[in-house]
């Protein structure tokens, strides 16, 4: 039976200009493996804590002292829980609060030829990890627009190489979801 493919579109709400990822994913993921490829699609680091919430259930790691309170991640296939137009959510870092609004496109049939996961598409860099959320983001931006900005110093730090908020290569994100996903 030749396995099944999800084509996924993932946006970061709250940010503008749009932030978005379009993968291909194997049906038969585990939800902690689309963290993973959430986490390299995106360019996060994987530093924080996170979770997806599916028609209300949320799920991510089991906290052993009971303080967070999730579903399993491990215990659950994406074929089991979503399907062609499904809508759901992740968030990734509970301080700076990203949350990426996430649809099931497409369910396709495996290329044979092809390895997976992979991205497709996508729109802006990745958001420095602690810049304090789509509001920090918003600020640097502003900073880095600015050179008489009062915080850009200090905001600059956060950023490295030339930070080019719009630049994006999907290759380079297959090349990341290949290699640790």
């Amino acid at each position: 039976m030749p396995r099944q493919i999800f084509q996924l579109k993932m946006s970061l709400a709250g940010v503008r200009p749009p932030i978005w990822r379009r993968v291909l994913v194997p049906a038969g993921y585990t939800l902690d493996r689309l963290h993973r490829v959430a986490q390299h699609a995106m360019g996060w680091r994987d530093c924080h804590l996170h979770s997806f919430e599916v028609d209300t259930v949320a799920y991510g790691e089991p906290d052993p002292d009971g303080g967070l309170a999730v579903h399993d991640e491990l215990d659950v296939r994406l074929d089991a829980v979503l399907g062609k137009g499904s809508r759901f959510s992740y968030t990734y870092d509970f301080g700076d609060w990203w949350e990426h609004d996430l649809v099931v496109e497409d369910a396709l049939t495996a290329d044979q030829d092809e390895r997976y996961p992979l991205c497709l598409d996508g729109e802006g860099a990745c958001p420095p990890e602690g810049i304090g959320g789509p509001l920090g983001y918003q600020t640097l931006l502003a900073a880095l627009a600015d050179p008489t900005h009062p915080e850009r110093a200090l905001l600059t730090g956060w950023v490295t190489g030339g930070f080019d908020p719009v630049f994006f290569d999907p290759a380079v994100a297959t090349t990341l979801l290949r290699r640790f996903c």
